[in-house]
């Protein structure tokens, strides 16, 4: 490989890691931000006094509906942030990345811009801001996950790598948190985020290519700075290196003995879509998800409860756990890694059977979708002990097991179906178990209301559902089984 093509490649590699890191996944520290927003008295005017209570519990139990305002918000918003990666998903595939990014610019820099001039008296547009500062952000991460396709078999290592950053990036607004402690205002600090989006329009015509990275890559492929736009010679043969590597995906998880003529057709994008083998991918990322979304909207009320309302303990573990989410682009990687590690050795396995390159790269799969619902197992019991120290221990489960979860979904995605589907499939599979984070709100209503704060049998409940989890690896373990058995 060229040298400048080389340093190209790292440099779309490292900037991408840079952009997820500083801006794809910023609302998952929302817990940071509650904190400054009730500083700034946001929608405290729906606190109401209770003269039977002291000061300090006052804030605490009186201000239930603040409390409720803010997950409504977050809901919203994680809502958001999967449920439009279908159609995002759509147009990365139909108008390719250049288009992509700068409808994600675009949705970025409005969203930073209106929390920079929002004020308590106009808190309410949080519920425009919020959604539109999430899409743009996994926008973000859409665009730059085909960059692993430029580096071969580190590809999975690169995908779980992007899918880290975008989970560490929740540590941005505990920077905002920081900072405004120390006399920045919120206002500087999104104008600053807003002044970024050159820098982000930069890489987009720069470092990226103006369409797809086809995988495999061809030979003498070049975007960006080395072309203007790819020659008709290159996209012939990344077409015809897509076909040839699609119709090697042609597995049916459906069927027991699929006949030639069907491995032959390629499958639209519905039959994928209806296959046992993303219905239950759906399920293992819904219940997950729903856990780590509904812990993340709810830790400030939590964390207020469980140290009976004082502000400075509050403030510390909301601090830890922000600085733990930081660790999530390091924990990640550790996801891809295994995927290539065992995808090297069944390939190695592979020249002695007649197993195919899809069964190869699904089956290494398999111990990090179990791996993840062991984590999230772990991470839930740990959740539901009402012990405030406790929470460190959570909060380590957490950014770990939701590391895993998201490096590992895109992961599988690429590797179990055919990547001229990847967009629609991503982008489907998050708008779903989008509609299943929506149950985050009646819960959170629930433990507030009828349960006075105790969430015992709701946790309870949740923690023999995330068994189901543990369905997923099995039945793809034993498809994979199946297959290898089947000549």
């Amino acid at each position: 490989m060229a040298a400048p093509r080389l340093a190209l490649r790292v440099a779309t590699l490292l900037t991408g890691l840079l952009e997820c890191l500083g801006f794809a996944g910023v609302l998952f520290g929302w817990a940071s931000l509650v904190f400054v927003f009730k500083t700034e008295h946001y929608f405290e005017d729906l606190c109401e006094p209770n003269t039977q209570l002291t000061v300090n519990s006052t804030e605490q139990a009186d201000c239930k509906a603040q409390d409720e305002r803010f997950s409504l918000i977050f809901t919203l918003a994680s809502f958001m942030n999967n449920f439009m990666t279908f159609p995002t998903g759509y147009i990365f595939d139909r108008f390719k990345t250049t288009v992509a990014r700068l409808i994600a610019i675009g949705l970025y820099t409005s969203a930073t811009l209106i929390i920079a001039f929002i004020s308590a008296g106009t808190a309410p547009l949080l519920f425009l801001a919020m959604p539109m500062l999430t899409v743009g952000g996994i926008l973000f991460l859409i665009t730059n996950l085909q960059v692993g396709n430029l580096f071969g078999k580190h590809r999975s290592t690169i995908i779980t790598l992007y899918n880290g950053a975008f989970d560490s990036s929740s540590a941005v607004f505990l920077i905002i948190k920081l900072l405004y402690e120390q006399g920045i205002s919120l206002r500087a600090s999104f104008l600053f985020l807003s002044i970024c989006s050159a820098w982000h329009i930069g890489r987009t015509f720069l470092l990226m290519p103006r369409g797809h990275i086809p995988y495999p890559l061809p030979s003498n492929y070049h975007y960006g700075l080395c072309s203007g736009k790819e020659s008709v010679t290159e996209k012939k043969v990344a077409e015809s290196r897509e076909m040839e590597h699609q119709s090697k995906d042609l597995v049916s998880s459906k069927e027991e003995n699929p006949r030639p003529e069907q491995t032959q057709e390629l499958r639209s994008f519905w039959r994928y879509a209806l296959t046992r083998r993303f219905v239950w991918h759906l399920v293992w990322l819904s219940v997950i998800q729903l856990w780590h979304y509904l812990f993340i909207g709810t830790l400030n009320p939590l964390l207020t409860n469980l140290a009976a309302g004082d502000k400075a303990l509050v403030s510390t573990y909301t601090n830890a756990f922000a600085i733990t989410q930081f660790f999530g682009v390091l924990c990640a990687p550790w996801n891809g890694l295994l995927m290539d590690r065992l995808k090297q050795k069944y390939q190695k396995e592979e020249r002695q059977t007649d197993s195919s390159d899809s069964i190869v790269a699904v089956c290494s799969t398999v111990p990090s979708l179990a791996l993840t619902s062991l984590l999230c197992l772990g991470f839930a019991l740990c959740a539901s002990v009402p012990v405030l120290p406790l929470q460190y221990l959570t909060f380590i489960l957490q950014v770990v097991s939701r590391s895993f979860l998201y490096g590992g979904n895109a992961a599988f995605l690429t590797l179990a179906f055919p990547p001229q589907h990847f967009g629609k499939l991503f982008g489907l599979v998050m708008a779903l178990s989008a509609i299943v984070s929506l149950l985050q709100f009646p819960i959170f209503t629930l433990i507030k209301g009828p349960l006075q704060n105790n969430p015992l049998y709701v946790n309870l409940t949740l923690v023999l559902i995330t068994l189901l989890t543990f369905v997923h690896p099995f039945l793809v373990y034993r498809e994979c089984r199946r297959q290898k058995g089947s000549p």
